[in-house]
C-alpha cells in the first residue's frame, strides 16, 4: 500500500511524522537562545543600560503572551486554501521571523535609537513565531483522523522539541563561547569621567574582541535562522494538511461562559497558581544563570557548557520522569522533582568558584527543569477530566484551560526577566565590567538561588490544596468511561472543535 492510501485511510508514514515533528523544532530552538542569552546581550554586547534591557525583556515577553489568542483568533477566521487552511501561516510567517530574530542580534551603528531597534525586532519576532507556532500545533487535529495516529505524532514532536532545546543551547553557547567578551576594569572606569572619554575607552576595546563577539551572536543568529527555514521547508513538504469536512457546521464554543466556568474551578486555579510559582523559579534560574556563571562564579569562560550540561539533563531524564509519574503518581512527582533542585541551587552558592560543584548543580536543575516541563502538560488533562464531570452538559472548553495556562506563564516570565535585570540596575551592575560591585553579586545570587528557593517551595505548598490525587485520578477516569458509553450512540466532536480546542 503506498504512503498517500495509507494517509487517505488516517494511517500516517513515520516520514510524514518525522516531517511533523521537526515543524516543532524552531520555536524551542530559537526560545532557548533568546531565554538563556538575550540578557547578557543586552547588557554586555548591545551595551543598553539595565533599566532599558528591562523594559525590553519584560514588554516583549508581555507581547508575546498577547499574541497567542490574537492569532488564534485570525487563524479561526482563515478560509481554506489549495495549501490548507493553517499551513499558509507557517509558511509565510517564515522568512519574515527569520529576519527579524537575525535583526535582534545585529547591533545597530547608533546608541540613541538602540532600545526601540531591539523592542521593535523583538516584539516582531515573538509576533510571527507565533504565527507559526499556533498553526503549527493546531495542525495536529489534521494530519489525520485516528486519534491514535495523531498521539504517535506528538510523541515524535515532543522528542524533537526537546532535542530542539538542547540544539539551541549547543549553537549559540558553543558559537559565542568561541570568543572572549571584552570588559572594562573597574580602575579604568573609575578615571572616566565624560561620555567622551568613555566613548573613547569603547573605541578602544571594540577594535578587538567586541566586533568578533558581535560577529559570533549574528553567526549563531545566522545558523539558528538556517535551521528555522529548513524545518519550516521539511514540514510543508513532508505534512498534507486534511480538510475538516464538517467544519462550518459545528455551533462556535462560548468563550465568554467557558471563561467563567474554567476560572471558577477550583482545581484547575490551584494547579496553575502552584505551578505559576514553580515556572517562575525556573525562570529567574534561566534569565540570570549566564550572567551568575560569568560573574559572581567568575567561569567567564565555561558558562556556556554548563547551560550546556542543564538542558541535556532535562532531555535524557525526561523519560525517567515519565515512568516516575506513572508508577508513583503525579503529585508525588512534583513534589520529588522539583523540590530536588533546592539543596544544590544553594550548594552553588555557599560554596562558589568550584567548577565541578557548578557542574553538578546544573545536571540536578536538569533533573528539576525536565519534571518541570513534563507534569504540567500530563496534570491539565486530569483537571479538564474533572471539569467535565462536573460540567456534563458545558464541553469544548479545552482551549480555555491550556490557553491561560501559557499566557499566565509567558506573562510570568516577562515580569520575571524585567524586575530581575531592573534589580540589577538598582544594585549598579556595569556594563562590559570585568567585575561587578558587590551589591550585583549579592543580587545575582538572590536571583539564582533564594528567590527561585522561595518561589518553589511556595508553589510546593499551593499544591497540598491540589485535590486530584491518584484516587481521585483513578475515580474520575471510571466515570468519564461510564458517561461515554452512556453518550455512545450521541454524535461525536467535531474536527472544527478541536481546531477551536488546539488554536
Amino acid at each position: 500500500m503506498s504512503e498517500d492510501s495509507k494517509e487517505s485511510n488516517g494511517k500516517l508514514s513515520v516520514c510524514s511524522k518525522l516531517c511533523y515533528a521537526i515543524g516543532g523544532a524552531p520555536y524551542q530552538i530559537t526560545g532557548c537562545a533568546l531565554g538563556f542569552f538575550l540578557q547578557i546581550y543586552l547588557l554586555d554586547v548591545a551595551q543598553l543600560d539595565p533599566f532599558y534591557a528591562s523594559i525590553i525583556l519584560f514588554v516583549g515577553r508581555a507581547w508575546d503572551a498577547v499574541t497567542d489568542p490574537m492569532v488564534g483568533f485570525f487563524i479561526s477566521k482563515t478560509s481554506w486554501t489549495r495549501f490548507g487552511r493553517l499551513m499558509p501561516w507557517i509558511i509565510f510567517s517564515t522568512p519574515f521571523a527569520v529576519i527579524s530574530y537575525f535583526l535582534i542580534w545585529f547591533v545597530p551603528d547608533v546608541s540613541s535609537g538602540r532600545m526601540m531597534w531591539y523592542l521593535l525586532f523583538y516584539c516582531m519576532f515573538q509576533t510571527l513565531v507565533t504565527c507559526f507556532h499556533v498553526p503549527y500545533s493546531a495542525l495536529t487535529m489534521f494530519i489525520s483522523r485516528e486519534q491514535s495516529e495523531r498521539d504517535s505524532a506528538t510523541a515524535y514532536r515532543m522528542t524533537v522539541e526537546v532535542l530542539g532545546t538542547v540544539l539551541g543551547t549547543a549553537i549559540q553557547g558553543q558559537i559565542v563561547g568561541k570568543v572572549d567578551t571584552p570588559c572594562i576594569h573597574s580602575e579604568e572606569k573609575a578615571g572616566i569621567n565624560s561620555s567622551v572619554a568613555m566613548e573613547k575607552v569603547n573605541t578602544t576595546h571594540d577594535t578587538g574582541s567586541l566586533t568578533d563577539t558581535k560577529n559570533a551572536y549574528m553567526i549563531a543568529a545566522g545558523v539558528i535562522g538556517g535551521i528555522y527555514v529548513l524545518c519550516a521547508v521539511i514540514l510543508s513538504l513532508g505534512v498534507r494538511e486534511q480538510r475538516a469536512s464538517k467544519l462550518e457546521s459545528d455551533e462556535p464554543v462560548s468563550f465568554f461562559q467557558g471563561l467563567k466556568l474554567v476560572m471558577n474551578h477550583g482545581a484547575y486555579i490551584k494547579l496553575i497558581t502552584g505551578f505559576l510559582f514553580t515556572s517562575l523559579a525556573f525562570m529567574l534560574l534561566e534569565g540570570n544563570f549566564a550572567l551568575f556563571c560569568t560573574y559572581t562564579l567568575g567561569f567567564r569562560n565555561d558558562f556556556q557548557n554548563i547551560l550546556l550540561a542543564i538542558m541535556l539533563s532535562a532531555t535524557l531524564t525526561i523519560p525517567l520522569w515519565q515512568w516516575f509519574l506513572t508508577r508513583f503518581g503525579k503529585k508525588t512527582a512534583v513534589y520529588v522533582g522539583i523540590s530536588s533542585a533546592i539543596p544544590f541551587l544553594i550548594l552553588v552558592v555557599v560554596i562558589e568558584n568550584n567548577l565541578v560543584v557548578t557542574y553538578l548543580a546544573a545536571i540536578a536543575a536538569g533533573i528539576s527543569v525536565a519534571a518541570a516541563f513534563l507534569l504540567p502538560w500530563s496534570m491539565l488533562p486530569d483537571v479538564i477530566d474533572d471539569f467535565n464531570l462536573q460540567h456534563p452538559d458545558s464541553r469544548g472548553h479545552e482551549a480555555i484551560f491550556f490557553s491561560f495556562y501559557v499566557f499566565f506563564t509567558k506573562f510570568a516570565s516577562g515580569v520575571s526577566l524585567g524586575v530581575s535585570t531592573l534589580s540589577l540596575d538598582f544594585a549598579g551592575y556595569q556594563t562590559r565590567g570585568c567585575s561587578q560591585p558587590e551589591a550585583v553579586h549579592t543580587t545575582l545570587r538572590v536571583l539564582v538561588s533564594a528567590a527561585p528557593v522561595a518561589l518553589i517551595l511556595l508553589g510546593l505548598l499551593l499544591f497540598k490544596l491540589y485535590p486530584i490525587d491518584e484516587k481521585k485520578r483513578r475515580e474520575n477516569k471510571k466515570a468519564l468511561q461510564e458517561l461515554s458509553r452512556e453518550e455512545s450512540n450521541s454524535s461525536s466532536e467535531s474536527d472544527s472543535t478541536e481546531l477551536a480546542n488546539i488554536v
